[in-house]
């Protein structure tokens, strides 16, 4: 779990020195609605890890190991910018790990969920888009904003033969 004191371990000497801007509130709000889907995402993740049938795991985990790596990143960010982040997501990470639960108990998590994995990650991408153009977003934090969409898109492009 990222604390104030991790945070602080993943800043920079320009962080640590105060010379990163910070985001403008309409910039922190959309990076705070980015790291709530992504915590979303990555309750989900963990429950279809947990559920999966094991030719499937691997993707499940490849998907749980981006969202974690991404809700660090975007929670040391939000950190950086004064930010409080969104420890356990919202209501809807709840739903996810629900819906995963329940269609183990009536079907199997395989390659057939690929189809609602597409679309929920479809909202955590428009998340992305929203916080890229966000007027007041530090550059140095567009660039890595565009690098984690990069690495998301990229592993929705190496599952796209599955479903």
């Amino acid at each position: 779990m990222l604390t104030p004191t991790t945070a602080a371990m993943m800043m920079t000497p320009a962080d640590a020195e105060g010379e990163a801007p910070y985001a403008a509130p309409d910039a922190a709000e959309a990076l705070r609605t980015l790291q709530t889907r992504t915590a979303d995402a990555l309750a989900g993740y963990v429950k279809m890890v947990e559920k999966a049938e094991p030719e499937f795991r691997p993707v499940a985990e490849r998907f749980r190991a981006i969202h974690d790596r991404h809700n660090a990143a975007l929670s040391a960010m939000l950190i950086r910018h004064g930010v409080e982040p969104d420890a356990d997501g919202s209501f809807m990470g709840t739903v996810n790990k629900a819906v995963v639960s329940m269609r183990a108990l009536f079907d199997e998590i395989d390659e057939d969920v690929m189809d609602s994995i597409r679309d929920g990650e479809n909202h955590v991408l428009t998340a992305f888009d929203d916080a890229i153009t966000a007027t007041g977003m530090p550059p140095a934090d567009v660039t890595e904003l565009r690098d984690m969409r990069d690495e998301l898109t990229v592993l929705l492009q190496d599952t796209r033969h599955l479903d």
